[in-house]
């Protein structure tokens, strides 16, 4: 009679503590239709204290090692350690002062775009805004300009203004800076940050490549080495929880108390976003036995932007039968996969010894090895806020995409991720914080052949923008056109000398613009 009882009565104590936490995360998602109640299957892990929340304290300063010691003595980088917070639900933040006098605001760190943007207006969703009138170093260039994400879209005035990093720099140095004044989905309810700092490649930049972004004018101003590294301390923490996590993005250099064991890089195939290539995919140490150039079309990039590991439709939908193959739950609901329900199990037993393991092989610069990160259940597997009394929530940290893979946060959270832009490569190692009770939740390891895959797994014309090359060839038809009717005009030109000319002048300054969208 008891098990009866709470057969029946855990599903709707699950609607009832779902519906009364309205804010799970910046995604919507619906109440599951199904709640797993938890059977026993021996011993699991279970949800316990991090014991590396928070990254370990920096060894004195005379003991400080880093792989790239910049010149002069402007970054400090013991200051960095430790210098975001966040979580992979809502992004990480870092704190910044612009203008003058200094007008404190926290900004999302973006590898997947080129913009620096600050909210320039109020907006419901944010506590604060830059005011341009109160700076006396402001700027304003003339020109406005409108940025588009997967998700959201912001316009905004562009200038340039003094900007102080409090963690990290001595210094304030001069740069492009956008002020939101107008945006769509871009500030969403719950978030901590007002601004978005973008760490990609200028040519992303809008509206042109011409924009000189944050980082280029970082490294000349500052004189650090062109490479940054990141730790995201999320694993295995409620997402969008009420608190926050902790990170350290190192601008100009490596941090080896950030890391465990050896720095693996990958080349950079492209530069705009952080391109790299994907050899194949494991589920629980099994080959998906796609073509390689499925996960690379139409671009593998690094992320940190975007809050999920994100797959090609027939990539994720292989990646979901394997994970529900390898599992031990049986007929699992298919709105869990897809990202519109929630999962349920009781707070004495965790999912995670359900799930298998997930392995990337990534090129090494010696292309001719690879090596594998692999993420354990604990960081796709994301506990959502707690709902409290005898149960927890989860969700399923991958997603589809229309032609992308990307590496977000999902996976970001297990490494500390090297964006070494000097030597062209992006660089993993074992994250010191992405434990759970003290286990390790990600791995590397290699070297591996690849022998037995193609010696280029990414497409050699990738359509990147369909749309501009239908402009492209439909532009040099149109302009073979008027090739030929100006070669008739030059063959008879006696035709104008018979009548009074008025040649009208013509001033064409349209051009084509390559715009690249996350």
């Amino acid at each position: 009679m008891g098990a009866l009882a709470r057969a029946l009565l855990l599903p709707l104590l699950a609607q009832w503590l779902l519906r009364a936490a309205p804010a799970l995360a910046p995604a919507p998602f619906t109440l599951p239709l199904r709640v797993a109640v938890a059977v026993s299957r021996g011993a699991s892990p279970t949800l316990g204290a991090r014991a590396a929340s928070v990254p370990p304290a920096a060894p004195p300063e005379d003991s400080l090692a880093l792989a790239l010691e910049p010149a002069g003595g402007a970054a400090n980088f013991l200051a960095m350690v430790d210098n975001l917070q966040g979580d992979s639900g809502r992004g990480y933040y870092l704190e910044m002062l612009i203008g003058t006098p200094p007008q404190k605001l926290q900004v999302l760190i973006d590898t997947g775009s080129s913009n620096f943007a600050v909210a320039g207006a109020p907006h419901s969703y944010i506590d604060s805004y830059f005011d341009t009138e109160r700076s006396s170093t402001y700027r304003y260039k003339g020109f406005d300009v409108t940025v588009k994400y997967t998700q959201g879209s912001w316009t905004g005035f562009m200038g340039e203004d003094v900007v102080t990093i409090p963690k990290g720099f001595n210094s304030s140095f001069v740069v492009n800076v956008a002020t939101i004044f107008e945006s769509e989905n871009f500030f969403l309810p719950g978030i901590k940050w007002n601004g978005i700092l973008g760490l990609a490649y200028a040519t992303l930049a809008k509206p042109s490549s011409s924009l000189e972004t944050f980082f280029d004018s970082l490294v000349m101003q500052a004189k650090i080495p062109d490479v940054f590294s990141m730790q995201m301390c999320g694993a295995g923490l409620p997402v969008a929880g009420s608190g926050t996590n902790g990170g350290s993005l190192v601008l100009g250099g490596i941090e080896p108390s950030l890391y465990k064991g050896d720095i693996w890089y990958t080349p950079i195939k492209e530069e705009w976003y952080y391109q790299i290539e994907i050899l194949k995919l494991e589920i629980g140490g099994q080959n998906l036995n796609l073509d390689c150039r499925e996960y690379n079309a139409d671009k593998a990039i690094v992320d940190s932007g975007t809050t999920l590991l994100r797959l090609p439709q027939k990539v994720f939908d292989a990646v979901v039968e394997a994970v529900a193959h390898a599992s031990l739950i049986p007929e699992f609901s298919d709105g869990f996969w897809t990202g519109s329900q929630l999962a349920c199990w009781t707070n004495s037993e965790t999912p995670w010894s359900y799930f298998p393991k997930i392995s990337i092989y990534l090129r090494e610069e010696n292309s001719s090895i690879s090596f594998r990160i692999t993420i354990l259940p604990q960081l796709y597997i994301q506990p959502m806020v707690g709902a409290g009394l005898n149960y927890e929530c989860y969700r399923f940290g991958i997603s589809p995409s229309s032609n992308t893979l990307v590496i977000g946060a999902t996976v970001m959270e297990g490494f500390y991720v090297v964006f070494d832009r000097a030597r062209k490569r992006v660089g993993f190692a074992t994250s010191r914080c992405a434990e759970i009770a003290g286990a390790p939740v990600s791995e590397i390891s290699g070297p591996f052949s690849t022998d037995d895959i193609a010696s280029n797994c990414v497409p050699t014309l990738p359509l990147k923008e369909p749309i501009l090359w239908i402009v492209s060839c439909s532009l040099m038809g149109v302009c073979g056109i008027i090739l030929l009717i100006l070669i008739i005009l030059l063959l008879l030109p006696f035709r104008c000398q018979h009548r009074p000319c008025h040649p009208e002048v013509v001033n064409d300054e349209s051009s084509l613009v390559r715009h690249r969208w996350k």
